[in-house]
């Protein structure tokens, strides 16, 4: 989906210096990034890092945005990048960072490092847009499948598990499972997920990105 005709003013007034443009997309979207954030990093403290990052990214990455990509996905893109950054730092494992409904994001390297050329940061960006969106669309044709042949269980559990971040014991808690019950479910997706990934040739590092904590 090209970006609406808004996004592109907004953009064009961020790139003007219009300080009041810039406050205006702080409003639109900040509230939004750190509501992704905590939910993957259950730590206010650091989904603000994540969203100051963001935001910061966004500045420094502004001269490649895409007017072909709404700026909601480019600014979730980013965001998602500076998880899988910070969850590895933290020596933890990425959760895939799909997006809630009203967002799409999705990447497996930073598009914004210091030092790297624009049209490194330009196609990186896409291949990862386009590598997220073939897993994120086969999540979303699954979750589809589970409303239409009623699987209501692993439904909730794959919206918790994939879309929310949550551990396979607070899944269990929540829904009243066993976590053996919960770990099935959470297998039969990944193992769907990986497939349509390989089938796709996305890189090896989304892939192991692939199952949440």
């Amino acid at each position: 989906m090209p970006a609406s005709e808004a996004d592109r003013q907004l953009v064009a007034r961020i790139r003007a210096g219009e300080a009041d443009a810039w406050q205006q997309c702080i409003d639109l979207y900040e509230g939004r990034l750190l509501a992704f954030a905590r939910a993957r990093l259950h730590d206010r403290s650091a989904a603000e890092d994540i969203v100051q990052e963001t935001l910061l990214g966004f500045l420094k990455a502004l001269p490649n945005y895409d007017e072909r990509t709404p700026l909601e996905s480019w600014l979730f893109s980013i965001a998602s990048h500076k998880l899988v950054d910070a969850l590895r730092r933290a020596g933890r494992r990425p959760v895939l960072p799909l997006l809630t409904s009203e967002s799409k994001d999705g990447a497996a390297r930073d598009l914004t490092g210091p030092g790297r050329a624009a049209s490194s940061i330009l196609r990186s960006s896409e291949r990862a847009r386009a590598e997220a969106g073939v897993i994120e669309s086969e999540l979303r044709g699954l979750l589809s499948e589970f409303r239409r042949t009623g699987a209501w269980e692993r439904l909730k559990c794959v919206e918790l598990i994939f879309v929310l971040g949550w551990a396979n014991k607070d899944v269990a808690r929540r829904l009243n499972l066993t976590e053996l019950a919960v770990a099935n479910h959470k297998y039969f997706v990944v193992q769907k997920l990986r497939e349509a990934g390989r089938a796709a040739r996305v890189s090896s590092e989304l892939l192991s990105a692939v199952e949440p904590d």
